[in-house]
């Protein structure tokens, strides 16, 4: 259709699908799905209007019940049943011919085994057919099928057996990759208790939760929605989000997500996002999204089995025909001039079909995802979770990402003999009147020490300089140094404690009493606590080179760089000098990742082989942008993450390894007559087998 472009996932079993409605209407483009046996089960617009559509045609999710529960189970080990019963029949027929039974209760048993076994390969394969293509279910089917034809009966239902066995493990595998994605979805309780604005509670389903709803938490309840705390105050375990071992303490004012698990204390949360924008369900489905997009070695695998199946069935048809047009007589002459390089054809066919190369990395590329996410670690695709492996270097944004982003008392110098905790109460007091990011930092300083405040009168906000007010009976001036005469006494000294401040980074203000210099107050952006510990970690895992991008002053920069372990810095950086130096770094370096905050430095994360965002869980924009966002807001996640890329790339190239290793020892011996249709079929399944098996090995990954 005309203005629509989607992409499919057999490992999510989902499509990703954007439409431009003046093009088409959601309803056709609905209908369409339909008649394809696919229905739409949640949808975004960019207006009103299309928002209205799809969720007058998007279902209401079914209610979680045990039924339920109890049919995904059934039907997640439907093809494990029938592989097995198909197994069970096989085994019967070679009972039967054991003890020389009749041949009617063996034929009996082996079309039994022959239908059940082969019912999906038989369904996949015409489906295939239908649309003019070719793939692994064709080239089994038919190795089946000439298997039969050959009156090699058992090894055909061998080969539907074990291949049913492969088909079902592969989705089994998947499937569990997918529940511990699903899972998430199901973090968040079905109902909330609301309290209207007359204090009466009730209970409602949270899909009917609207922004400014106010919700009544319950000790070691789930969250049912995104929020901010109102009332009380507990300690929240937020891992099932973002990942943190520890539980956070939560006080009026505080942010909340749906999904995790209150503590011992009850809270009244204001919701914030509607149900189907919270954080856990952006979560899920961006992860889902991941799946449409593939990796580099997945691309690579699909080119191949695009040439690769059709060359295997020329070849087949070409060992089936060739040699007896040729008259050349097979070693097997009891069987017939075509019957015997018939048989041969068949074992080449199922040895050379690339069932564990077309599995081994989608499964390894959805286990890992799915790991990570379990991590507090988003990777949005496949291609982003490989690349992340390859590099070497990372540059880093420094307000936020390896500060904490907000101004910290760091020094409180007296120049006369006023003491310290004092000049910080009257400083405090008089920045208690200003809304300044720097006074609100020695606001709070004071307030952990627990210092009572003088009152403060007749105070006067000067642009660009600072605060003055009358304190205790004296004029007290809060900022600049021109507050202050020029000639006071003590300006040398003043203007030397400056200096050295300023050559740490330090933003400082100074306090004038009466005319006189009182002291100076130093404040600074420090690092986040675990930064340097993160930094280490980084350098362990391989990352050689670490710099520091920031529109921050060389100083400052600077000292945070030498106090972190950064190996380069570049300051006074506009963004799209940052964007030039990623670039650059880039091609000196092969790749390198850029992190940041997710908004001032998102064209930069754009240009780097991987974008990542901090702060995924309170940051729509990271979420939205990023290739991968640490919702934990903690960079010791990084180090974490690129050990799981790392490791699933070694579990991608050990799944390629096995799959072409068994493919090209096995398929020139059994093109050559070397081998027989049964080994053949026991080496293919089992290498399929083993690579679905290897990749589950990611779900159970464990940072060191």
């Amino acid at each position: 259709m005309a203005g629509v472009s989607a992409r499919a996932s057999h490992s999510s079993q989902s499509i990703r699908l954007e439409f431009d409605r003046r093009a088409c209407a959601l309803a056709e483009v609905a209908h369409r799905l339909d008649k394809q046996g696919v229905r739409i089960v949640g949808a975004q617009a960019i207006d009103p209007q299309s928002r209205q559509d799809a969720q007058m045609l998007a279902p209401t999710e079914p209610r979680v019940t045990n039924a339920n529960r109890l049919r995904a189970k059934i039907d997640e080990y439907w093809g494990i049943i029938l592989a097995s019963v198909g197994a069970l029949l096989l085994l019967a027929v070679f009972l039967v011919h054991a003890f020389d039974g009749p041949q009617w209760l063996r034929l009996s048993l082996l079309a039994g085994c022959y239908v059940i076994a082969g019912w999906h390969t038989a369904i996949d394969t015409l489906r295939t057919l239908r649309q003019f293509r070719f793939d692994i279910d064709v080239l089994m089917f038919a190795a089946a099928i000439g298997a039969a034809i050959l009156g090699h009966y058992e090894e055909g239902g061998l080969l539907l057996v074990l291949f049913a066995f492969g088909g079902a493990g592969e989705e089994l595998a998947l499937g569990k990759a997918r529940s511990a994605i699903g899972a998430l979805a199901q973090l968040a309780p079905e109902t909330a208790i609301v309290r209207s604005r007359s204090g009466e509670q009730h209970e409602v389903r949270v899909e009917s939760l609207n922004p400014g709803d106010e919700v009544i938490v319950r000790p070691f309840d789930r969250l049912p929605a995104d929020g901010e705390v109102i009332e009380g105050s507990s300690a929240v375990d937020q891992s099932p989000i973002t990942g943190e071992s520890v539980p956070v303490e939560k006080q009026p004012g505080d942010k909340v997500f749906a999904g995790t698990i209150n503590g011992q204390g009850m809270v009244v949360v204001r919701v914030s996002k509607l149900s189907s924008e919270s954080t856990v369900a952006k979560i899920v489905r961006l992860v889902n999204e991941a799946q449409t997009t593939k990796s580099p070695t997945q691309q690579f695998t699909d080119r191949i089995e695009r040439a690769y199946v059709p060359l295997v069935l020329i070849t087949t048809a070409t060992l089936i025909l060739l040699p007896p047009l040729m008259g050349l007589t097979h070693r097997q002459a009891d069987s017939g001039l075509w019957a015997g390089w018939f048989y041969q054809a068949m074992a080449f066919l199922t040895a050379a079909s690339p069932c564990a190369l077309a599995i081994g990395t989608p499964a390894a590329v959805l286990s890992g995802i799915a790991r990570a996410a379990r991590m507090g670690v988003l990777i949005k695709g496949g291609a982003h979770l490989e690349n992340l492996g390859r590099i070497n270097a990372i540059a880093f944004d420094k307000t936020g990402t390896i500060t904490q982003g907000k101004p910290m008392l760091t020094d409180v110098l007296t120049m006369n003999a006023q003491d310290e905790s004092e000049l910080l109460r009257i400083a405090a007091a008089v920045e208690s009147v200003s809304s300044h990011p720097l006074a609100g930092a020695i606001v709070a300083a004071a307030q952990n020490e627990q210092l009572t405040f003088p009152p403060v009168t007749q105070a006067e906000q000067i642009p660009a300089s600072g605060v003055r007010a009358v304190v205790e009976g004296r004029i007290v001036t809060v900022g600049k140094a021109s507050l202050l005469p020029h000639d006071v006494e003590g300006v040398d000294r003043l203007n030397e404690a400056l200096a050295r401040l300023n050559a740490e980074g330090k933003t400082t203000v100074v306090i004038g009493i009466d005319g006189t210099i009182a002291g100076v107050i130093a404040l600074a952006d420090l690092p986040r606590t675990n930064a340097r510990a993160a930094i280490d970690r980084l350098r362990a895992a391989g990352i050689r080179h670490t710099i520091m991008l920031t529109g921050d002053n060389s100083p400052a920069a600077g000292a945070i760089a030498k106090q972190v372990g950064i190996d380069a810095f570049h300051a006074q950086l506009l963004p799209e000098d940052k964007v030039t130096l990623v670039r650059e770094l880039s091609e000196k370096y092969g790749g390198v990742a850029m992190i940041g905050d997710g908004v001032n430095d998102a064209p930069a994360m754009a240009a780097a082989t991987v974008g990542i965002a901090m702060g995924g869980a309170g940051t729509d924009v990271a979420l939205e942008t990023a290739d991968i966002a640490l919702m934990a807001d903690d960079l010791n996640k990084l180090p974490d993450a690129i050990g799981l890329s790392r490791f699933s790339r070694k579990i991608i190239t050990q799944n390629l390894a096995i799959a072409l290793g068994v493919i090209g020892v096995l398929a020139p011996l059994s093109a050559l007559g070397f081998t027989y249709l049964g080994i053949a079929v026991l080496f293919h399944e089992g290498s399929t087998v083993i690579v679905v098996l290897n990749s589950l090995r990611l779900l159970f990954y464990r940072p060191r």
